[in-house]
């Protein structure tokens, strides 16, 4: 990873981050458990399943560089890859292993988000690894490199803040904010 790889993707997790949080941070439970429809996510379900892929993604990053280094052939380039990660246009079903389950207490949910986006954080700030040269594929966007799933993530937090944002937006969604 360049200096300036670093850079963008220090900034724009720092940034996806900011925007999640600044979302929902003053979200009621009531607001947090909102479903325009049964098959809808709400905001606590979409927080949950960041969190979910964020640090699973982590791990087979770090699993990923005890490999081999390899010259693996990406299937498509940083800027397109965050255009179709964040495009709400395209909806998809998440595999049963990262689907929200309720587990997390709504008072939790943005504690574990931002604790565990501290940790991709830091290792981005931290890593030495060349993770332009390891790779492993994505069900839907093909072989990544390890950098491109670093940057990944960040797209994720943000599709799913876009998501967050267009509940608050329903109009059935609560306006009085209960005590938390």
């Amino acid at each position: 990873m360049t200096s300036g790889e670093r850079e963008k993707a220090a900034a724009y997790l720092d940034e996806t981050r900011d925007r999640l949080l600044r979302a929902a941070r003053n979200l009621s439970p009531m607001q947090l458990q909102y479903k325009p429809a049964p098959e809808r996510w709400s905001a606590a379900e979409c927080i949950e399943h960041i969190t979910l892929v964020e640090n699973l993604v982590l791990g087979n990053i770090n699993n990923t560089l005890k490999g081999s280094v390899g010259a693996p052939a990406t299937d498509m380039g940083d800027d397109a890859l965050l255009e179709r990660v964040t495009n709400r246009s395209v909806r998809t079903t998440a595999p049963e292993r990262i689907t929200p389950t309720g587990r997390v207490p709504h008072d939790q949910l943005l504690g574990e988000f931002a604790s565990t986006r501290r940790r991709t954080s830091e290792f981005v700030a931290s890593t030495n690894a060349p993770l332009r040269q390891y790779a492993f594929p994505h069900p839907r966007f093909g072989q990544l490199d390890c950098y491109q799933w670093v940057l990944l993530v960040a797209g994720h937090g943000e599709r799913h803040r876009q998501q967050v944002e267009e509940l608050m937006a329903e109009a059935g969604f609560p306006r009085a904010a209960s005590a938390r």
